[in-house]
């Protein structure tokens, strides 16, 4: 079992930044791939940013592509989210998940994601 813990999220103004964190627990932690997905009111999850199992393949959403960075640091079992340049469009609750799958290509797809966090509210005023 997987318990995923999001912490970061808070009220910043249009260009600001701020780094979400995900804790995880469970050995088994390091061998999973990681997305973090987000979800406006009244709207889909959708998918945000993803990285896989050693760190060194990832992969992002066109919306945040060049503004978001995901990391991970497995001997810390936590995975990271550094949101640079935000917009009101930002807006919405973060999540991060778990893909215990070993997949040839990283996953886009919320269904394929096992485990999941509670959510952190990330605002962003104009």
């Amino acid at each position: 079992q997987v318990q995923l813990v999001e912490s970061g999220g808070g009220l910043v103004q249009a260009g600001g930044s701020l780094r979400l964190s995900c804790a995880a627990s469970g050995r088994i932690f390091r061998n999973y791939a990681m997305g973090w997905f987000r979800q406006a009111p009244g709207k889909e999850r959708e998918f945000v940013a993803t990285i896989n199992w050693s760190g060194d393949n990832t992969y992002y959403a066109d919306s945040v592509k060049g503004r978001f960075t995901i990391s991970r640091d497995n001997a810390k079992i936590t995975v990271y989210l550094q949101m640079d340049s935000l917009k009101p469009d930002d807006t919405a609750v973060y999540y991060c998940a778990a893909d215990s799958a070993h997949r040839m290509f990283l996953s886009v797809t919320v269904k394929e994601y096992v485990y999941w966090g509670q959510g952190t509210q990330v605002t962003v005023s104009s």
